[in-house]
């Protein structure tokens, strides 16, 4: 029955090759929107992932570390620092502002830090961390767009400062980070001596949930929200409403690739009506007849989801060369599960002509039919 099944596939290799092109756009769109949140997830999270802390501490009512605005009260570093279980505290600024970059409003987050405790770039692609109150970190990214380099003086709301250093992994479809000392963030935001955010690192063998209660509990005007946590609101206020527009796109491209395996398989299966009939007339059973017909839709499909990897690996690549600032993750586990995605559709697609095989009448084979 397998060397039926693929004799019917390939007697015309022309249909069988434009069916396994649709079911690989079709798998190429599910590939690609999932690998499109993947990396908005991931770009969205990069600071919290790439940054040692346990504990992110915030001004009262405050849950998200990206979108929300934070200042701490006066003193709240030491308390915090002076309560049993935590090992380290470093202090940042950071909050979305707009640049006039060579006459182009350009949206850019900004990290005010201090280079000997941490909470800066994570990683240099080029240059080094800004030392004196005059220099600057620039995503890469965000600098090629606009044609910066290492040893360029740009103005950044109303001050000079000279790129030292270029960072990587800083980037996304909202905003590329840039990195200034936290003196040189808190003139510039004109809040002296000011802390939006504190990251805090529990000592070892202490419970970042016990050490986070013994905060709340102990130091007045703060919120302590778990690192997960953040990371956890901040997907759900910047990228929820994007993950359920593409769910969507993937559960049409699903139903596409369905339909487009079922239609060969039902087109094969009317074309060779009479030789169904003559097995089954030579004695075949119905589930000889349906595994026939499945061994057809895993072949189709199985041709259409090599053809898609092949194409979404060239698609995200030129992507990405076109449009650095929006990643493509590509994880082996989502690959994984769009094959038994492709399982799936392969034996839904096979229903309608299983039960067409399964019905035919012998006698009316021989009648003509």
């Amino acid at each position: 029955m397998i060397v039926v099944a693929r004799r019917n596939l390939f007697q015309e290799p022309l249909r069988l090759f434009l069916s396994a092109v649709g079911v690989a756009l079709a798998f190429t769109l599910i590939l690609l929107l999932g690998g499109v949140q993947q990396g908005l997830n991931e770009q969205v999270t990069a600071y919290l992932d790439n940054t040692p802390l346990d504990l992110l501490v915030a001004q009262e009512g405050v849950e998200n570390l990206l979108g929300a605005t934070s200042l701490l009260p006066p003193g709240t570093e030491a308390r915090v620092a002076a309560v049993e279980g935590v090992a380290d505290v470093v202090p940042i600024v950071s909050q979305f502002v707009i640049l006039d970059l060579k006459g182009k409003k350009v949206t850019a987050y900004l990290v005010g830090y201090d280079p000997e405790r941490g909470g800066g770039p994570w990683a240099l692609a080029a240059g080094r961390e800004p030392r004196a109150g005059d220099e600057v970190v620039f995503d890469q990214v965000l600098a090629a767009n606009q044609g910066l380099q290492v040893g360029d003086r740009v103005d950044i709301m109303g001050k000079q400062f000279t790129i030292v250093g270029l960072s990587s992994g800083t980037t996304s479809w909202m905003a590329g980070f840039f990195f200034l000392t936290q003196a040189a963030a808190q003139d510039l935001l004109l809040m002296p001596g000011a802390t939006n955010f504190l990251l805090v690192s529990v000592a070892p063998g202490q419970s970042p949930e016990v050490v986070r209660d013994r905060l709340a509990a102990g130091v007045p005007g703060i919120e302590v929200l778990l690192r997960e946590t953040v990371a956890a609101n901040d997907l759900k206020l910047l990228v929820e409403i994007f993950g359920i527009v593409m769910g969507m796109m993937v559960a049409i491209a699903f139903g596409v690739g369905t339909l487009i395996v079922g239609m060969v398989l039902y087109t094969a299966t009317m074309d060779r009506r009479r030789e169904y009939g003559v097995l089954k007339a030579l004695g075949a059973r119905n589930r000889h007849l349906y595994l026939l017909v499945t061994v057809q839709a895993l072949t189709a499909t199985g041709l259409g989801l090599l053809m898609g990897l092949a194409l979404t690996w060239l698609a995200a690549w030129a992507i990405s060369a076109a449009y650095p600032q929006f990643g493509i993750a590509l994880l082996p586990s989502r690959i994984a599960n769009v094959a038994l995605v492709s399982l799936g559709m392969a034996l839904l697609a096979a229903l309608l002509p299983a039960r067409i095989v399964a019905r035919l009448d012998p006698a009316q084979v021989f009648r003509g039919l």
